[in-house]
């Protein structure tokens, strides 16, 4: 699924450092599972976690209740359920609310002025393929702050990051380092994207990265960054 802040294109290197050591039917739990790009790649016991009521919606409904989403959308109707987010159920919402620009909630239909892509078969067809790799997930919505570990867990983070495109809710990046130390500390192993992270932090893993704030604005300047693999350091 295209969202904002994926790391699709990076799992291939993170999910080896992050799952080398894992035991047999150790938890593997994201707390910001998002646009489930990295999760779709684990097997074994896996908890996706996320605050975003709308996002975890169309989860479930995909993965559990075998929803067949839309394959087509109007930009009249885009517009509608973006007004009318409370007319509409939530699974939905989120579905068409995450198709907009840069995979970010809600900011703008996306169209194709020269009829050479279609961007809600992209989504459809993206997010399909997704789920056979997604059965038998545990889902959760809920703030990371409120989640509960199984003894040892491994936990992926990957938060929104600091000074980036804000999301809809805000962060509060102190209080998340400060989680990740406590749950570090109690013998879970907590690994952590960002591009910089407090001097208690080690980074094990890093690469450049070119980034827009859409993945399709082709005319749009890149900004590169350097994306980081974070763990406390003992």
């Amino acid at each position: 699924m295209k969202y904002m802040g994926s790391k699709a294109r990076f799992s291939k290197y993170l999910l080896p450092i992050i799952l080398k050591d894992r035991l047999e039917n150790q938890v593997y739990i994201e707390p910001f599972a998002g646009g489930m790009n990295m999760i779709d790649k684990v097997d074994g016991v896996r908890m996706a976690n996320d605050q975003h009521e709308e996002l975890m919606a169309m989860w479930h409904a995909l993965i559990y209740d075998h929803w067949d989403p839309p394959q087509l959308l109007t930009e009249a109707e885009y517009q509608n359920i973006r007004t009318n987010q409370q007319d509409y159920p939530k699974h939905l919402v989120g579905y068409v609310g995450f198709n907009s620009f840069g995979g970010k909630w809600f900011s703008g239909y996306r169209r194709d002025k020269e009829g050479k892509r279609d961007y809600w078969g992209e989504h459809y067809r993206n997010i399909t393929k997704q789920l056979p790799n997604l059965d038998g997930v545990i889902l959760s919505c809920k703030s990371y702050l409120d989640l509960k570990f199984k003894k040892n867990s491994i936990i992926y983070c990957d938060p929104p990051y600091a000074s980036t495109t804000k999301y809809r809710d805000d962060f509060d990046h102190k209080v998340f380092w400060n989680w990740c130390r406590k749950q570090s500390k109690l013998g879970h192993k907590v690994f952590i994207s960002e591009y910089n992270a407090p001097e208690d932090f080690e980074c094990i893993w890093e690469m450049p990265s070119k980034t827009t704030f859409s993945w399709h604005a082709e005319n749009l300047s890149t900004k590169e960054n350097i994306e980081r693999l974070f763990i406390l350091n003992t």
